[in-house]
């Protein structure tokens, strides 16, 4: 199970703040001391905006902060101050993630260590402003270094911890920080906020070194490659998506030592699984209701666990088939969907299930699709989850339909 450390006398070099996750990321941002920061409102992510401006406008942050038109040139902008040497930050949410598409594909093998926050909302239409997890899943197979986070703590810490993983030059991928919309984004709670010299001491200066985009180094930037080189550049992306596994797990033990807090497992929390014999899974603040019904389950004898996953990409295959081999069957309780994929299930389960697949021991299997639009995700939806997994335990085989709970008949 994940321990949270924190060792005497660090408290003192932290301050309390009751704060939002969009407050506790802009709080990271101002101690990463941002460079350059593009806004355009989108509920839930606009909440972001408006903290950075505050911090800009009280003097905290010395940044530039500019309003585009959209998303497209609002992650444009970003992308180039990138390349000359600025610590950037934007978002988005829902559709506006989408609109910015075409920026977010080009992100990835252009190598801009962009650092960006997806207030997850649900794709319209119909039109809707709860979460889901589809739009940031979209830019799972581009590049994107993709991490989910359940608390404003997190969100902090999680920001720092981005931009020293994605400026880390064995890396240089963009991160996206994905925050359940209204859920997280604007639920307050008491964060410790970590001093100016804690953050100088765990993050260094963003360095391009060669890379660096300026009159006195031409490179170019962005050719014209075609087949002469782009599978070589795939491959580029791909070695440096495994590298970002060993700078994930060095830069989570120096933030520790650092902090004096944060998990041992940078990967995924482990709730109540030592002697779980069904492990559910779920990313986001749909972890929430499940640890409350998990202690409820275990009130009543059921040894019921969760696993939260983190980071989503890179996918910690090996340490996730270890941790769920225990299991004597596996509910995965999706945020987002994945019409007509195998199973007709959601995105985590299909990827848990191919984890699985040259696994020693594959527990049976059992998805489920719950709480999409913002509908809650009820202590009796994640009861149901659990009580099929043990009957799929008993059988000794999965059951190869997904189940939709929550849904109105």
């Amino acid at each position: 199970m994940a321990v949270e450390t924190k060792p005497a006398g660090a408290v003192a070099d932290h301050k309390e703040m009751l704060i939002s996750g969009s407050e506790a990321c802009a709080e990271a941002l101002t101690l990463a001391d941002l460079d350059v920061v593009t806004a355009y409102p989108i509920r839930p992510y606009d909440t972001v905006m408006q903290a950075i401006a505050k911090k800009i406008a009280n003097g905290q942050l010395e940044a530039e902060y500019i309003v585009a038109e959209g998303e497209h040139s609002q992650f444009e902008i970003v992308k180039h101050a990138s390349t000359v040497g600025a610590r950037v930050f934007c978002g988005s949410s829902g559709v506006g993630w989408m609109y910015a598409m075409e920026c977010l594909t080009v992100t990835p093998p252009l190598r801009v260590p962009m650092v960006c926050m997806v207030g997850n909302r649900a794709l319209d239409d119909p039109g809707a402003f709860g979460v889901e997890h589809n739009d940031a899943l979209v830019v799972r197979d581009l590049g994107w270094l993709l991490i989910w986070v359940d608390t404003a703590q997190e969100m902090l810490d999680t920001t720092l911890l981005a931009y020293r993983i994605a400026e880390d030059r064995r890396v240089f991928l963009p991160i996206a920080i994905s925050a359940d919309g209204a859920f997280l984004t604007h639920s307050q709670a008491i964060c410790q906020v970590p001093s100016r010299g804690l953050v100088d001491k765990f993050l260094p200066r963003y360095d391009r070194g060669d890379l660096l985009l300026h009159p006195d180094n031409p490179i170019t930037v962005a050719p014209q490659a075609n087949e002469d080189w782009v599978i070589e550049i795939r491959r580029q992306n791909d070695e440096a998506m495994k590298r970002a596994t060993a700078v994930i797990d060095e830069a989570y033990a120096d933030f520790r030592k650092v902090m004096g807090r944060g998990p041992e497992n940078p990967w995924f929390e482990e709730y109540m699984t030592d002697d779980a014999e069904i492990i559910l899974i779920g990313m986001g603040t749909i972890s929430l209701p499940m640890k409350v019904g998990i202690r409820n389950m275990r009130a009543q004898g059921k040894k019921v666990g969760l696993i939260r996953p983190r980071w989503f990409r890179p996918f910690p295959t090996e340490r996730m088939v270890k941790a769920l081999s225990k299991a004597s069957a596996i509910g995965v309780i999706d945020r987002d969907y994945s019409f007509g994929s195998p199973f007709n299930s959601g995105v985590v389960a299909n990827e848990i299930r191919a984890a699985l697949y040259n696994a020693d021991k594959r527990p049976p299997l059992l998805s489920f699709i719950c709480g999409l639009g913002g509908r809650e995700v009820t202590l009796e939806d994640v009861a149901k989850a659990a009580d099929m997994c043990y009957a799929a335990a008993k059988a000794g085989k999965s059951d190869p339909k997904t189940h939709w709970l929550g849904v109105r008949e």
